[in-house]
């Protein structure tokens, strides 16, 4: 990780998504302006926070590779290739280590510069007190969000903030130190960030932060807060699930025209004016057009699962997979959850990417209010919405496909909902954060996929780049 100062035209190239540049650029010692001379207008702070995003959104080492590797840990897909070794649970192999490896430097790349936001611009002299409180929001919530999915992926971790950015020797926090700084930056980013960011959609506002939120509260097991923040969200009435009446009704969600919909919370956005989202050339395949001639078809289901199978025909979002015979034999499977046929080339999909949706949060606030307060019309009405708008049924109307209390046990309906997350966020790179956090990752896996997790691989290894600079890391997770 460098330490070196950023400076503004490294802002300007992020700005464009030009990722290669930014990378480049980056290792550079500064030339131009640097950090000091910097960030002292609303537009400078506004250019630093934009900075925060490339290392996330944009290229092979970014939110797609980082998610298909998530879900190549689930009991519903497989990976293909360099992901194959996914399969059999039993750690990362040297290709699969230096991949995880990238995703360690985006993330902590992206947390450089929120802390350059967060440490400089209080200080400009051109910018007021609102400006300036809004914009170390958008970072801390960014900050947040990255420490959020570093200690999920690698347990304690350094924590490097705007207080000690600077120093090289940074020892690895605990959990329990990783989760407290998340919190502490969501409640200031839930202080402060706007509303509602409709000329610019997917920047921070305070709906994405009380979402982040409850999911933290969700996976730190205070239940009885997570369910009280996701009731916020719930409360607010700014979101709905948009309605599905068949499986191309999908595309209102997730297709290239879908832009802002009601049940988008946090988003990451792709047009054709920049690079685009790289994610649907992974899962697709060139045959079938979804992403013009391109894909790499690099995850795939099975038809024989038992995951599969147990999966009621009238879930309109089963008949997203369809079998596709590539050499992997005739029970293939891939999912066109996210496809563009006008996609020029890999990188062209402008498919939106969900980071969170509306059907996220009622599913927590029902876990949440579950584990508190036992089966609860409430809760009972938050996952049946989820479900019913699956059957392509009216949201608010009772069902046939409706759970009913009588037959569940407070048990029996947490599983319940932890199977509708599995059904409704498949690629979206949720379920093996569930599996894990609840404890059920061994017990699942060895029951839909047959396979026994490894010990080492629950925690990713700390990249050996980290361990040769970082000197007071002395010990990688274990296994590595």
């Amino acid at each position: 990780m460098k330490s070196s100062k950023l400076r503004i035209s490294v802002v300007l190239l992020c700005i464009l998504g030009m990722t290669s540049a930014c990378k480049k650029t980056l290792d550079e010692e500064p030339k131009l302006i640097l950090e000091e001379n910097f960030y002292n207008t609303p537009e400078e702070a506004e250019a630093g926070v934009n900075a925060i995003f490339p290392p996330l959104r944009l290229g092979a080492q970014g939110i797609a590779s980082y998610n298909a590797t998530l879900e190549c840990h689930t009991d519903y897909a497989y990976g293909r290739g360099s992901w194959a070794q996914f399969n059999d649970f039993a750690g990362l192999d040297a290709v699969n280590t230096n991949r995880v490896a990238d995703f360690w430097q985006s993330f902590y790349l992206a947390i450089r510069n929120a802390n350059l936001v967060i440490k400089n611009v209080p200080n400009g002299d051109a910018i007021g007190e609102e400006d300036i409180k809004r914009y170390v929001a958008e970072a801390k919530f960014m900050r947040a969000f990255c420490y959020f999915h570093l200690v999920r992926d690698w347990g304690g971790i350094p924590l490097r903030t705007d207080a000690n950015m600077e120093e090289q020797n940074v020892a690895r926090s605990t959990v329990e130190e990783v989760y407290a700084l998340i919190e502490a930056d969501l409640s200031e980013a839930e202080a402060n960030l706007p509303d509602n960011n409709a000329a610019q959609p997917g920047r921070p506002t305070i709906w994405m932060a009380k979402t982040l939120w409850s999911d933290v509260l969700l996976t730190t097991q205070k239940y009885q807060e997570a369910r009280d923040k996701a009731q916020e969200v719930i409360g607010s009435n700014l979101f709905s699930l948009v309605p599905i009446q068949s499986v191309d009704d999908f595309e209102k969600i997730f297709g290239v025209g879908a832009g802002v919909t009601k049940e988008e919370i946090f988003h990451f956005k792709y047009s054709r004016e920049e690079q685009g989202n790289y994610y649907p050339f992974i899962i697709n395949h060139p045959s079938t057009g979804y992403l013009g001639d391109k894909g790499a078809y690099a995850q795939y289901g099975d038809s024989t699962s038992v995951f599969y199978k147990g999966w009621n025909n009238g879930d309109l979002r089963k008949s997203l997979w369809y079998p596709l015979d590539f050499g992997m034999g005739k029970n293939t499977l891939l999912l066109k959850k996210f496809i563009d046929p006008q996609a020029a080339n890999e990188y062209g999909a402008i498919n939106d990417f969900p980071l969170y949706r509306y059907p996220e949060v009622l599913l927590i606030f029902a876990e949440a209010d579950a584990r508190v307060n036992g089966i609860t019309p409430d809760a009972l009405e938050a996952v049946n919405k989820v479900k019913r708008r699956s059957y392509g049924l009216a949201v608010d109307a009772v069902s046939p496909v409706d759970y009913q209390a009588a037959s569940l046990s407070p048990e029996s309906f947490i599983d319940a909902i932890l199977q509708e997350k599995a059904y409704e966020f498949q690629f979206e790179g949720k379920r093996w954060f569930d599996l894990k956090r609840t404890g059920k990752a061994a017990e699942i896996l060895q029951a839909n996929k047959g396979v026994t997790i490894a010990e080492k691989h629950y925690l990713w290894p700390i990249p050996l780049s980290e361990l040769n600079y970082n000197q007071a890391i002395d010990q990688n997770n274990p296994g590595y």
